[in-house]
């Protein structure tokens, strides 16, 4: 159930949720996705006019040939605790309210606000789902240690704006990048977080997805502040945060933050 906020409807042509205030664009860089080389894609239509995919067809392959972890899992049908997560939705979001009196906050340098907003019809509870962002991006562990970053969540008018989408507004949202519906993006002012890896991790993370989901954002907002794709540094290192854990670890031991010291 969807409680309280306001909502953005996705427009025409890219399907980018409309924006009702001027916003400051984040530091110039190229959209990125959880996945070595996209792609351009045809400009897709409204969520609910995207053709299904073929089973084999549904999740985008990288270098080795692989899909992302976990993209044929059952979990992807029917939750762990019995959670399902629609194939799409309306395109619209709640906006969920900031915590305590922001409208009191002093901006910092290096600071960039953010709404966190959830596609309706989504089972994700707003307040809990924007405390869990908001813990992840002011960890000691984050990029306000590493990069000097820091973020803070608004009610609206952010520079970012974190949006939890099911798998085909996920493909609208982040096209031309090619998301398939199994996986994530950033794209200009947007970080695409698709609901089914948001529920339900990767083999990697099965047992740990509250781990996966703090790598998400971290790994995300860390393209919006500029920082590129990493391999893994070795065998039995822990992974770089930018490395793409969702399609596989490759030797290395799964790490969620961009601080590894």
């Amino acid at each position: 159930m969807v409680l309280g906020g306001t909502t953005a409807a996705v427009s025409g042509g890219l399907g980018r949720p409309q924006s009702t205030a001027a916003r400051t664009p984040p530091p110039e860089a190229p959209p990125m996705l959880d996945e070595p080389a996209a792609q351009p894609a045809p400009t897709p239509g409204p969520p609910a006019s995207r053709p299904k995919l073929r089973a084999r067809d549904r999740a985008e392959r990288d270098r080795t040939g692989r899909a992302p972890a976990g993209s044929r899992s059952t979990r992807d049908a029917m939750g762990q605790a019995g959670v399902r997560i629609p194939a799409g939705g309306s395109g619209k979001f709640v906006v969920t309210a900031p915590p305590g009196n922001s409208a009191d906050h002093a901006a910092g340098a290096g600071e960039l606000t953010y709404t966190v907003e959830i596609e309706e019809g989504l089972p994700f509870a707003p307040t809990v789902t924007a405390r869990t962002i908001d813990r992840i991006l002011d960890d000691d562990r984050g990029w306000a240690t590493v990069a000097g970053r820091t973020f803070h969540q608004v009610a609206e008018a952010g520079e970012l704006r974190m949006l939890i989408a099911t798998p085909e507004t996920t493909d609208v949202l982040c096209a031309p990048l090619r998301t398939n519906g199994e996986v994530s993006c950033r794209n200009g002012d947007l970080v695409v977080l698709n609901a089914r890896r948001w529920a339900f991790g990767t083999d990697d993370y099965q047992d740990a997805v509250p781990m996966y989901r703090t790598y998400l954002v971290n790994h995300e907002v860390g393209h919006a502040i500029g920082y590129a794709h990493a391999d893994c540094p070795g065998p039995g290192e822990r992974a770089p945060v930018m490395q793409q854990q969702t399609y596989g670890l490759d030797g290395c031991r799964r790490n969620p933050w961009p601080n590894v010291g």
